[in-house]
């Protein structure tokens, strides 16, 4: 399965979310099952979710920090112990193998 990872900002809009989704399916050539994201920001991709269809997991924090990311942020790695917590949020919904 195909997940897609978000990492965002409190001021994101739903339409940015979108637009950013529809981007990321164009450029891979392929359609995502899922949304991933940590699990205090969730909420906010819900509606999105359920708009396409899509299932949403919501990953703790702390198995975000396990994720060994080739993206690295400053902030990200600040805020939450990863280096990008779209590509970590995708990789844990995955599973292992991902």
């Amino acid at each position: 399965m195909i997940v897609a990872g978000f990492g965002f900002r409190r001021a994101a809009t739903a339409g940015s979310l979108a637009d950013a989704l529809r981007a990321a399916q164009l450029a891979a050539g392929a359609t995502a099952g899922a949304l991933a994201t940590v699990d205090r920001k969730a909420s906010a991709l819900a509606p999105m979710a359920s708009r396409a269809g899509m299932g949403l997991i919501a990953v703790p924090e702390a198995e975000l920090r396990r994720q060994v990311t080739a993206t690295q942020s400053g902030a990200s790695r600040g805020s939450y112990g990863t280096g990008s917590v779209a590509e970590a949020a995708a990789l844990a919904a995955a599973g292992p193998g991902a």
